[in-house]
């Protein structure tokens, strides 16, 4: 099985990846992050067959809508949230497949009334929201929480699943990734050791927390499974160029679409002068402007037209698209295998010397 925990930094969310037999489900998707796990499933081979939200969040917009309108992924989310647009309304003890494995279905309301936990078929691993933090659980003073509910689900449904289990929770705010039923059924300060029923209802009744900020987005978004009000503001593909975006975060544009639209694009080889004339030669109209020297050069370039970078492999042009993105460049790629894939396709390339 291919398991995968990922991480968005502005909402500290973890968002989650399970692939079995070439069949994958993305646990907890956000958004903004649609393309990183887009360019994941396509690097590792894998068929996004659902997405699951353990409940509706109120700190994030969920990618759900966005995933299953790019490859057609059906959404799961609790029957109780009463979301638009769910494919699979989810149960207590309902299944969901991926490949020859599944996860099954835990009920855990109380930090919404939606709250769901999904347990590996193995009940070796469990995605807990935020019903179950690490050390901690989910605020129960807004979306139906419940603080007598909360404590009956985590005590009854996920503290009871075998010591070695591993739990991942929806989000962590000190970098800190799993821990195990073992250990909060002895650290949790909240849910664990001796407390009861009365200690966990007076500890939430005074946390005084401020609303999450973007509850007043989010919240309504996620009840729409992350549909945007308008469709517009659905994609951030680039339209300048088909361009595959690679799990490193750097778009790449093929030797053949390059080709295609070359003389609209600034082609900059970031090798040094003497690759620049060697055996492999170098792309035609492409300017000379070695990696070391780059950023002392950068206003050389045209930050309004689209610029391809290119050099021998593609590792050190990767390294200059990087750049030339944190310097305020809008439109930029990487040419996909470098000059030794254009050369092997047998594209066109110039030999001559050009002064840089």
């Amino acid at each position: 099985m291919i398991f995968r925990q990922l991480f968005d930094a502005a909402s500290s969310t973890y968002t989650y990846l399970l692939g079995d037999a070439g069949e994958a489900l993305l646990i907890d998707p956000v958004f903004e992050q649609a393309p990183r796990d887009l360019a994941l499933l396509e690097e590792l081979g894998l068929r996004l067959c659902a997405t699951l939200d353990t409940h509706v969040h109120a700190d994030h917009v969920t990618g759900a809508w966005r995933l299953r309108r790019r490859c057609g992924s059906s959404i799961a989310l609790a029957e109780a949230a009463g979301a638009e647009g769910v494919d699979r309304p989810l149960k207590h003890g309902d299944r969901v497949g991926f490949g020859g494995r599944h996860l099954t279905v835990r009920a855990t309301p109380g930090h919404t009334n939606g709250c769901l936990t999904y347990v590996l078929d193995d009940e070796r691993m469990a995605f807990t929201g935020d019903s179950l933090l690490i050390r901690g659980c989910g605020r129960t003073d807004f979306q139906h929480g419940n603080p007598r509910q909360l404590f009956a689900s985590v005590r009854e449904q996920i503290l009871t699943l075998p010591g070695d289990c591993l739990l991942y929770p929806a989000h962590d705010y000190r970098g800190i990734t799993v821990t195990s039923v073992a250990e909060e059924r002895r650290f949790n300060p909240r849910l664990g050791g001796d407390v009861d029923i009365g200690d966990f209802m007076g500890h939430m009744s005074h946390l005084d927390l401020p609303h999450p900020k973007r509850m007043a987005v989010a919240v309504p978004a996620n009840l729409r499974c992350g549909q945007p009000e308008d469709d517009a503001q659905a994609d951030d593909m680039p339209d300048w160029a088909p361009l595959t975006l690679r799990f490193s975060g750097v778009w790449e544009i093929e030797p053949t679409a390059l080709l295609e639209q070359q003389d609209a694009l600034q082609i900059v080889d970031v090798r040094e002068a003497p690759e620049f004339i060697d055996r492999l030669g170098h792309l035609p109209g492409a300017k000379l402007v070695p990696l070391s020297h780059l950023i002392d050069r950068i206003d050389e370039l045209d930050r309004e037209r689209p610029v391809v970078t290119v050099c021998r492999s593609g590792v050190r042009s990767a390294q200059a698209s990087v750049l030339l993105t944190k310097a305020g460049f809008g439109k930029v790629a990487n040419l996909a295998g470098g000059m030794l894939r254009w050369k092997a396709e047998g594209l066109p390339v110039e030999a001559d010397a050009v002064s840089p």
